[in-house]
């Protein structure tokens, strides 16, 4: 098979009843749709069964998350690209062509990703990639089109084909030899960061991260929603593990002094904002870091380093915030 469109389904009966549709319309020729199942509890497969029975459903025993539900998803599919697409993302027509052209081009190229829109409001872009993904010197995710939580209007400013740092993993589309060869997703993250994680890894062996605008989808995402103590736990712990792991030891150096002061200026402004167990949420994140540093130590020893990763940011995304630029384009 060329190319494996994988849907990691956990309870989310309703997003594939909305979504799946134009997913199947939209994914012809030598492209197959594959729905991994993450142990659902709801009726998810009963409503694949009778409305999709050419589907196929690779069925995981229980819920492992983002990262080991598709890791243990992926070895049972062959395909040169995988293609992994959230069960929350509307797709258009020739959408995967692009993708899987740009890797047929670009023989160091590991992961291409779509332009990101949102879902609900369809002239902008969306919060979890936007038109591709970079990180700042101190760890923080931002996006050409969102910046912190300031998203940007699609206007063709940044449809141009280039290097990125991340592809979400809302949708991203990736060499099936590279990504087992990396090992796939770490799976102590759970979910949140992995993919970031993984394509900083992927760079530091030699692999380069594109964009590729030609092809765009529609992703209802969660960055409008409210955030759950959950996730910000998460998102923290797996930072500062990402961190660890792939940076030089110039930057964890920086980030050892740094993040603290950030991480807890964070958490008292949950704390005046009367939302205590959000910022209990940082505290323990930073507990289970700590607690994870001997484990972290034998992770970043297995990092191959062949090359230095491009596309850091060197400052502060937040100062550069707080200090009026909120576009990408002023960023950089």
């Amino acid at each position: 098979m060329r190319l494996s469109v994988v849907i990691l389904n956990w309870n989310g009966r309703s997003h594939l009843e909305r979504y799946l549709p134009s997913v199947v319309a939209h994914t012809t020729g030598d492209a197959e749709v594959v729905v991994a199942d993450n142990g659902s509890t709801d009726d998810s497969l009963v409503w694949l069964r009778m409305n999709y029975p050419d589907v196929r459903v690779v069925r995981l025993d229980r819920n492992y998350g983002f990262a080991g539900g598709y890791n243990r998803a992926l070895r049972e599919i062959e395909a040169e690209y995988y293609l992994l697409l959230n069960s929350d993302v509307e797709v258009t027509a020739g959408w995967w062509q692009p993708l899987v052209a740009r890797l047929d081009a670009e023989p160091d190229v590991a992961v291409v990703a779509p332009k990101l829109l949102s879902d609900s409001r369809r002239d902008e872009f969306e919060y979890a990639g936007a038109a591709g993904g970079f990180i700042d010197y101190l760890g923080y995710p931002f996006c050409r089109g969102r910046i912190m939580s300031r998203v940007e209007r699609d206007e063709g400013q940044y449809d141009d084909c280039r290097d990125i740092f991340w592809a979400s993993g809302a949708a991203m589309c990736c060499r099936s030899d590279v990504f087992h060869a990396m090992g796939g997703f770490d799976e102590e993250f759970f979910a949140h960061m992995e993919e970031i994680d993984l394509q900083w890894r992927m760079q530091l062996a030699g692999w380069r991260i594109m964009v590729e605008p030609k092809s765009k989808v529609y992703h209802l995402g969660g960055g409008t929603l409210p955030v759950s103590s959950f996730k910000i736990y998460l998102n923290h712990r797996n930072n500062l593990a990402m961190l660890y792991k792939c940076s030089t030891t110039m930057q964890r150096c920086v980030v050892a002094v740094a993040r603290p002061l950030t991480d807890m200026a964070e958490a008292l402004g949950y704390l005046i904002t009367l939302h205590p167990h959000k910022a209990w949420a940082i505290v323990r994140a930073w507990a289970t870091f700590i607690a994870w540093h001997r484990g972290l130590a034998a992770k970043r020893k297995a990092v191959v380093r062949k090359r230095r990763a491009e596309g850091i940011y060197p400052f502060s995304i937040v100062l550069r915030y707080l200090c009026g630029r909120r576009e990408f384009k002023k960023m950089m």
